[in-house]
């Protein structure tokens, strides 16, 4: 018998469980931050259907930065593996997400043209990729380990080294977006970004920790970055709505 499937409303977050918007630390967030009371509409059918993903829809290296851009030789800089698993609250395992990934190079530089900052562009190195879970929820892809950068929020701020992910749902509505940061970087506890964060178990989740037992030896570290939705062991995610059955 074929399961029927029904498009479910998408609803919000619990705001109080997330930075403010306004947070006069974090500078561009002045701009971003709406100047009103939020207004709640009815979600329209092209936001709670669509897309589907599949395999078929992702080249041989698209999990493997290191590979899926380089031209004349290998990019620059420390070799990690990223891996882990996307869960629900209730522990069950998320098929079939995709999960995309971008960041900056091994000198803290994106391949982007307003990145202005000083270090070298890596012609071997774009910087982005993507992999769809499988039937556990676990995903892994390659890439080099992201340097820091200055950046002008306040003269002396710079980020610290991280790699940014978006999971899609199965609504367009549904997509979420947030950062993954290195265990034992002293540069976390000093983000302006991270500070707009008052819950220190809420940043836990934000860090990823190293697993040398997913190491390859002589070639690269490893590290370990679950992605919980909803529930009291939940990601925290950068964006205001999510899908009701996540």
């Amino acid at each position: 018998m074929n399961e029927k499937w029904t498009p479910r409303e998408v609803v919000h977050r619990d705001y109080n469980n997330h930075p403010p918007a306004f947070a006069p630390g974090y500078k561009t967030s002045v701009l971003r931050s709406p100047r009103n009371a939020l207004i709640s509409l009815q979600n329209s059918l092209s936001e709670i259907t669509g897309p589907v993903f599949s395999r078929d829809d992702l080249g041989p290296q698209d999990n493997d930065l290191i590979l899926n851009y380089a031209k004349d030789g290998l990019p620059i800089g420390e070799r990690i593996i990223v891996h882990g698993y996307v869960r629900d609250g209730f522990g069950r395992p998320m098929k079939n997400t995709l999960v995309e990934v971008w960041q900056a190079n091994a000198g803290g530089r994106y391949r982007h043209k307003k990145d202005q900052y000083l270090a070298p562009v890596d012609p071997n190195f774009g910087g982005c990729g993507r992999v769809l879970t499988d039937e556990n929820g676990y995903y892994v892809f390659r890439t080099i380990k992201p340097g820091p950068y200055p950046w002008r929020n306040q003269a002396s701020d710079w980020r610290p080294s991280h790699i940014h992910f978006s999971l899609s749902g199965e609504a367009f509505a549904q997509r979420l977006i947030t950062q993954m940061y290195f265990e034992g970087d002293p540069l976390i506890k000093q983000c302006p970004i991270v500070k707009t964060i008052n819950n220190d178990d809420a940043i836990r989740t934000l860090i990823a920790e190293l697993d040398t037992h997913a190491a390859v030896p002589l070639d690269c570290l490893a590290y370990r970055f679950d992605l919980v939705l909803r529930g009291s062991r939940a990601t925290l995610f950068e964006n205001r709505t999510q899908g009701a059955a996540r």
